[in-house]
């Protein structure tokens, strides 16, 4: 996917990135690439998905067996469901975004929290949450570990709009970096954190 307005990412003769949009020139000083390997890409979060293109859906024209996901389902920093919540249990009427299996969910809303989902069933959720689909040369695995990444992190933090509640804009997202690599280290950067995530389990179960 290309936004309507032409832009590319380049290296000046400093050696550091840019983003060129028309006459615009952004540095990319802040995101620190010169340790990134040279079979990577460095794409934008909204070449490389679907970012804010969302389907909704009236909370009425849902099936009440249907999956509703709200904020507060979310464990922060893990991405964890505590219960998936069907819509009868729950009273809501706002519009949803239709989501489905394989889908990134990335909340939108004071993105501190880091709250970012990798969905393995289809649903609905409040509009606060993005469905991200992405191309076929992403693991979504990936891309989940890299939104919950502190350097998107930062990227989310410095962006934000509003006090009391802040959020990631639909423009500031489709402008965020997204590094590229090939698909079989995407793999194994994701056994890897997987694999990280397992052990940190283990010691916590075992001191409880």
């Amino acid at each position: 996917k290309r936004d309507k307005k032409d832009s590319v990412i380049f290296k000046g003769d400093d050696n550091s990135y840019y983003l060129r949009t028309g006459k615009l020139e952004e540095s990319f000083d802040a995101w620190q690439f010169d340790n990134l390997p040279e079979t990577w890409e460095i794409c934008r979060l909204g070449e490389v998905c679907n970012y804010g293109d969302c389907i909704n859906v009236d909370t009425a024209d849902i099936a009440d067996d249907a999956w509703i996901l709200d904020l507060d389902d979310i464990e922060k920093d893990t991405g964890r469901i505590f219960k998936k919540i069907k819509k009868f249990q729950r009273n809501s009427i706002s519009t949803k975004h239709q989501f489905h299996s394989g889908q990134v969910l990335y909340s939108k809303l004071r993105p501190y929290l880091n709250k970012v989902v990798l969905s393995d069933d289809d649903g609905y959720c409040t509009s606060e949450i993005l469905p991200l689909e992405f191309a076929n040369c992403i693991i979504p695995e990936y891309a989940r570990y890299y939104i919950m990444s502190k350097t998107f992190l930062a990227y989310a933090d410095r962006c934000s709009y509003g006090v009391k509640m802040p959020r990631l804009g639909t423009a500031d997202g489709k402008k965020a970096i997204f590094p590229l690599p090939p698909l079989a280290e995407q793999e194994r950067i994701v056994k890897r954190i997987t694999n990280v995530y397992k052990q940190l389990d283990l010691i916590s179960n075992a001191l409880l």
